[in-house]
């Protein structure tokens, strides 16, 4: 085979290639497990959390009440770490404003846990964006019967 014949294989194969890894991560996105979000009516950040685990592929049901003290209770979420909304997802507790990548990460490892959770509202973080305010660095917490650990740490969206 001639250089420019492997050539041409290589530059044929190279679409194929991309349509295959493209078609694994379409997959991944229609098999991520529906997500219920269990969230005050009157706070508007919680919508902004839903929006952003929206758009990046998860499947929402939204429940709106007015106590969610039994909820986290019941889930097991440590009460230094609550915030304004939880969710249930493939078995876990999502508390508060994780980032939807963390979320995809914990359902793609399966850690031993109850859940992620970002305690309090730092701004920047998914639902508490400010214009014009730089976003504050937060840790994404993994709880258990355990204790917690810091499962990864943002700024904003970005992983720090």
């Amino acid at each position: 085979m001639t250089i420019s014949t492997r050539r041409a294989v290589l530059v044929g194969a190279l679409p194929a290639a991309a349509a295959l890894v493209l078609s694994r991560y379409s997959v991944a996105a229609e098999t991520l497990p529906k997500m219920t979000v269990h969230r005050d009516p009157t706070c508007g950040c919680c919508g902004g959390w839903v929006a952003h685990v929206k758009a990046a592929g998860f499947s929402v049901d939204e429940i709106e009440v007015a106590n969610l003290v039994p909820l986290k209770t019941k889930l097991g979420v440590p009460v230094e770490l609550s915030s304004c909304h939880t969710a249930e997802i493939g078995g876990y507790a999502i508390e508060g404003h994780v980032p939807a990548d963390a979320i995809k990460r914990l359902l793609a490892e399966r850690p031993q846990a109850k859940g992620l959770a970002v305690g309090g509202m730092p701004i920047g973080s998914p639902g508490m964006e400010v214009a014009g305010t730089p976003p504050e660095a937060y840790d994404v917490v993994l709880f258990s019967a355990d204790g917690e650990r810091v499962f990864a740490r943002y700024r904003g969206t970005q992983v720090i």
